[in-house]
């Protein structure tokens, strides 16, 4: 017995010959196994070969199943790491709005602060009054002149919006041509430093935002990340099971029939 089953085992010869000897006495086997066969072994026969045929059908069907699976699987993990990875780029990038943000927050109080300290030297200096002036017409065309060229500059450094230059050339919005050029640099400076501190706080908002951008764009790039990992190791799992590239367009070809 153990020679019999070591050369069934270490032979392929052998050991085929006997599984088509067992193929072939598998229908006589099921015949002889009931009386009705007995009496009708053709219809027997059939049966027997629609049983097995029915069988061989349901195994391809369960494998070409497994099959469409594993592609699905690997396809799915090959989708989502690169959504991962595109999550990732863009978390980089978000990270890198709010560092900018919190750059111009920075930039934007330093501004305010700088504004708001000429606001006070200037109130400090109009306290000891202005000097007297001939008010001629030629003093009123130099004081329009100077405030003209102070509120230009101002909006040159970015300290005023392009619209206040408009206003001042036009007389509106508080700005007083026949001031003194004293007066008309405190107004300048009181104008600059409100409206740095409205900068300053638009900055802050917009840091903010960028914050919670930031924030929800690192944990799409998390969710993603561990999403990839399952997909990953699903895949990984069952990539034994496609067949390589020639085979199965053949395996396949049913299933598109």
């Amino acid at each position: 017995m153990n020679i019999l089953a070591d050369m069934l085992l270490t032979e392929p010869a052998p050991m085929a010959i006997w599984a088509t000897l067992m193929l072939l006495t598998l229908p006589a086997l099921v015949v002889l196994a009931s009386p009705h066969n007995v009496r009708n072994p053709g219809r027997a026969l059939i049966d027997t070969v629609g049983f097995l045929r029915r069988r061989a059908e349901r195994r391809d069907a369960e494998r070409l199943r497994r099959i469409e699976e594993a592609v699905q699987a690997v396809r799915y993990a090959d989708e989502v790491g690169v959504a991962a990875e595109q999550a990732g780029y863009a978390a980089q990038r978000w990270q890198g709005h709010w560092e900018a943000a919190g750059e111009w927050v920075d930039a934007a109080w330093q501004a305010w602060q700088a504004a708001d300290a000429r606001w006070a030297r200037s109130r400090a200096t109009a306290a000891f009054g202005t000097p007297y002036t001939v008010k001629t017409p030629a003093e009123y065309a130099y004081r329009e002149r100077f405030l003209h060229r102070a509120v230009q500059a101002a909006a040159g450094r970015g300290e005023l919006p392009a619209v206040a230059v408009a206003d001042a050339l036009n007389g509106r919005n508080g700005w007083n041509a026949r001031l003194h050029p004293a007066e008309q640099e405190m107004v300048v400076h009181r104008v600059i430093a409100a409206h740095l501190e409205r900068v300053h706080e638009r900055a802050v908002e917009a840091e903010r935002a960028a914050w919670q951008d930031c924030l929800r764009a690192g944990r799409n790039r998390d969710s993603l990340a561990r999403e990839a990992a399952i997909a990953t190791a699903r895949a990984e799992a069952v990539r034994h099971l496609i067949p390589v590239r020639g085979a199965a367009a053949t395996v396949f070809r049913p299933a598109f029939a």
